[in-house]
């Protein structure tokens, strides 16, 4: 048995299922769960034909670990038009995934190198995306924690890193748009960290599943790749890039997503793939394919988002503070109480779930920065999130 598995904390949504177990809601109203980053907005219907199209010819082919040549190829003009970068090579820097959460796992499985005279660290953000820690602690490295507080706009804040952490670091996950907060990393602070990468010499793995859900139509988030270009890094040294339908289409049971970026990088993780067993079913492909294509059920979601933050917006914001993040789909909310007693509580008054934001945490100098908070995914319908709005003032109101 792998030894480090007695490392692994409970998963958030173990943790919340534990908090609410016991509980019967007083209220008489439908549950709504807030608490699920899953989208349910309607999948295109476009997916839906070609998948009814396909799959019968799919489930006669095995698939190939490295995808169909016109899926990549669907990526790469994708990647040229969204981050105007004029060389993508679908052949050498694109693959294929089935969803970013097994990519973002696996890759550091890959790429970290346990054999060195200091333990290896895998720096992540703090609040985090859970699968960075399990990935590294399963991968034998050293996680540490990068605290994104409201003191620095949630983002991390790579000047407060000890040189002797920046030594032994052989990856660093960056989420951006973050989750939970929605904050959206800079040029000029991916610029500072890639200058770091050539320094200590580790690999940037930036998971930008939430890029294409952003509040300003003329203000699309940076992306990795992108400044890597603008820096005069075309190749893209040491950087990768995951990428999802899941949140841009509305397609989190597809399972198909994309990493994309360091040639050499690329060419031993798919070496790695190849034993791992994990290639996308050639239906799922040509359904990407179709989805990497077109742009508009992507506006049309944008703006169903938008119209979903402006009322839960203002409807709550009479009674607490509250603000519109520039990307993702999350409310990071202060909680004028202890996030898991708001979360409790919420749910045993409103029959509303949401998620104590110190699941999603750990205890880093000396604070937890998910504390009093919690995160709300306006992922349901626009009339569910109207209610859930109205009950949750409802509930801030008599905490009040």
């Amino acid at each position: 048995m792998n030894p480090h598995l007695k490392f692994l904390q409970p998963y958030p949504f173990e943790k919340l299922k534990q908090l609410k177990q016991g509980i019967s809601s007083e209220c008489q109203h439908e549950h709504i769960a807030l608490s699920i980053g899953e989208p349910k907005h309607s999948a295109p219907d476009f997916i839906e034909q070609t998948l009814s199209e396909r799959t019968p010819v799919g489930l006669g082919l095995y698939p190939s670990t490295k995808g169909l040549p016109e899926l990549r190829q669907a990526i790469a003009d994708w990647l040229r038009q969204r981050f105007q970068i004029s060389n993508v090579d679908p052949e050498n820097q694109v693959l294929p995934v089935n969803g970013t959460r097994e990519a973002l796992f696996s890759f550091a499985q890959c790429l970290i190198d346990p054999r060195q005279n200091e333990k290896p660290v895998i720096i992540m953000p703090n609040p985090f995306y859970q699968i960075y820690e399990g990935a590294a602690i399963l991968a034998g490295a050293e996680p540490y924690f990068l605290n994104t507080t409201e003191q620095n706009q949630y983002c991390p804040d790579f000047d407060s890193v000890p040189e002797n952490i920046w030594r032994r670091c052989q990856l660093i996950y960056i989420c951006s748009p973050g989750n939970p907060s929605g904050a959206v990393l800079s040029y000029q602070q991916h610029e500072k960290l890639l200058s770091l990468a050539e320094q200590y010499d580790f690999v940037i793995a930036s998971d930008e599943c939430y890029t294409e859900i952003y509040d300003d139509e003329t203000q699309p988030p940076q992306g990795l790749l992108q400044s890597a270009y603008q820096m005069g890094n075309s190749a893209f040294k040491r950087c990768v890039v995951f990428q999802s339908l899941s949140k841009r289409s509305n397609l989190p049971g597809l399972r198909s997503g994309f990493v994309a970026g360091d040639a050499d990088l690329l060419q031993a993780y798919f070496q790695y793939r190849t034993y791992h067993g994990c290639a996308m079913s050639v239906h799922n492909q040509q359904a990407s394919i179709a989805a990497w294509r077109d742009e508009q059920h992507v506006v049309e979601n944008r703006r169903l988002y938008r119209e979903k933050f402006n009322d839960f917006i203002e409807v709550l914001a009479p009674v607490c503070e509250i603000s519109k993040p520039p990307a993702s789909f999350y409310i990071w909310l202060k909680t004028p109480i202890d996030d898991t007693l708001f979360a409790r509580q919420l749910f045993a008054q409103q029959n509303i779930t949401v998620l104590p934001g110190s699941y999603l945490s750990r205890t880093a100098e000396g604070i937890n920065p998910g504390q009093n908070h919690v995160r709300i995914a306006l992922v349901a319908a626009l009339s569910e999130t109207r209610q859930a709005a109205e009950r949750t003032k409802t509930f801030i109101h008599s905490l009040n």
